[in-house]
């Protein structure tokens, strides 16, 4: 009971922090409408496959400016705040449901942009927005974590690419395969396998979060 009263105290101080800034979501919603536009006066017309491979960059690139200052950015002076008034795993937990819920907002506005200036619609819009949830939720874990550990280090910024990049590959292959499904209009039961490992992956990323970040928060 301690835990999610916690939890919901850190939540509303993101919130807080955010609504009073609104650095992250006006910097991530900026930069993907104009490297959106860019692509669009450069190709004019995307379709298929080239079309999906293209949101899944630009979205990766959103996601690493969106979550990995979740840890970064918190000043010594805050983090020993958090650390009198919280658990470590109520930190963890709520800034990864933060982070989760800023994800899937920066997804879907870029996903509403990205079909509207390009014209094109994946035969299985359904799918493909099932793919986009489990990425924002993929993204988040993972750079969430990463983010965490990258945070003990002298130079946060290159340990985070050099420790996200084995990590995220795996997850970036299957999101490619579930959503180009979707761009194809296959049946939905041959993307279950994509979607499984996904799911999988995110199990296994939250629980050596909360097994590790302990340990790693005590230092």
């Amino acid at each position: 009971m301690q835990l999610i009263k916690e939890v919901k105290f850190l939540i509303g101080k993101e919130l807080l922090l955010e609504w009073r800034s609104k650095y992250a979501l006006n910097g991530v919603v900026l930069y993907v409408v104009s490297t959106v536009f860019v692509c669009f006066l450069s190709f004019v017309s995307l379709k298929g496959v080239t079309w999906n491979a293209l949101f899944w960059i630009i979205m990766l690139f959103a996601s690493i400016n969106t979550v990995s200052k979740s840890f970064l950015q918190e000043s010594k002076g805050r983090q020993l705040y958090i650390y009198t008034i919280a658990s470590p795993l109520a930190l963890i937990i709520s800034k990864t449901i933060y982070n989760v819920f800023l994800m899937l907002l920066v997804t879907l506005i870029a996903l509403a942009f990205y079909t509207l200036v390009f014209d094109y619609v994946p035969q299985d819009m359904g799918l493909y927005i099932l793919a986009t949830i489990l990425g924002s939720l993929s993204f988040s874990t993972i750079f969430t974590m990463i983010s965490a550990i990258a945070s003990k280090a002298g130079n946060g910024g290159m340990l985070m690419a050099i420790l996200s990049f084995p990590v995220i590959i795996p997850v970036i292959i299957m999101l490619i395969k579930l959503s180009k499904n979707a761009v194809d209009g296959l049946d939905r039961s041959v993307s279950l396998d994509e979607i499984a490992t996904l799911l999988i992956i995110n199990v296994l990323v939250g629980a050596f979060s909360l097994l590790l970040f302990p340990y790693l928060w005590r230092d």
